[in-house]
């Protein structure tokens, strides 16, 4: 089993293949978390498209993007569905940041949020400009989640370059 991230760890490296829709528009993409040093990244890691609370949380952090772009942050959703999942939840949704699929479960490993057989634990890591995890937290129970207000003030936390 791997090791899991912890706070003031580097956040693991990843690259994944998802999706960003912006209106009738879907731009499928390979996301690479090197990529975004610079800046605060918000990984959402969610047991499945079009389920009850997942819907819930992934909307809920949608109507707070700007507030999160105000600060810096790139949100990105991760769940083990593929990109065309993703794409038809997206859609149905109007979710507006990239959805990531891990498939293979690698970055669910990585970050240490996965449930054997059941997939993964809903998990939310804030990563700071430098690639260093500054706040995460791992649910027990997959029937709560962690407001886009408690993420907010975790990136206010954040040092400004």
């Amino acid at each position: 089993m791997a090791k899991k991230a912890q706070v003031g760890d580097a956040a693991p490296e990843f690259t994944l293949p998802g999706v960003t829709v912006n209106g009738a528009d879907a731009e499928r993409q390979d996301f690479s978390l090197a990529a975004e040093l610079g800046h605060p990244v918000v990984l959402v890691f969610y047991p499945g498209d079009e389920t009850a609370v997942c819907t819930a949380q992934l909307c809920s952090y949608q109507s707070e993007l700007g507030s999160f772009a105000g600060l810096g942050a790139t949100v990105w959703g991760i769940s083990l569905q593929d990109v065309d999942s993703h794409e038809h939840f997206a859609r149905k949704e109007r979710l507006g940041f990239p959805l990531l699929a891990d498939v293979g479960g690698a970055v669910v490993d990585a970050y240490g949020v996965g449930m054997p057989g059941l997939g993964l634990r809903r998990s939310v890591f804030v990563i700071d400009a430098a690639g260093v995890i500054r706040w995460k937290h791992v649910a027990l129970v997959g029937a709560t989640f962690r407001s886009a207000d408690e993420i907010r003030k975790q990136l206010e936390l954040l040092p400004t370059a």
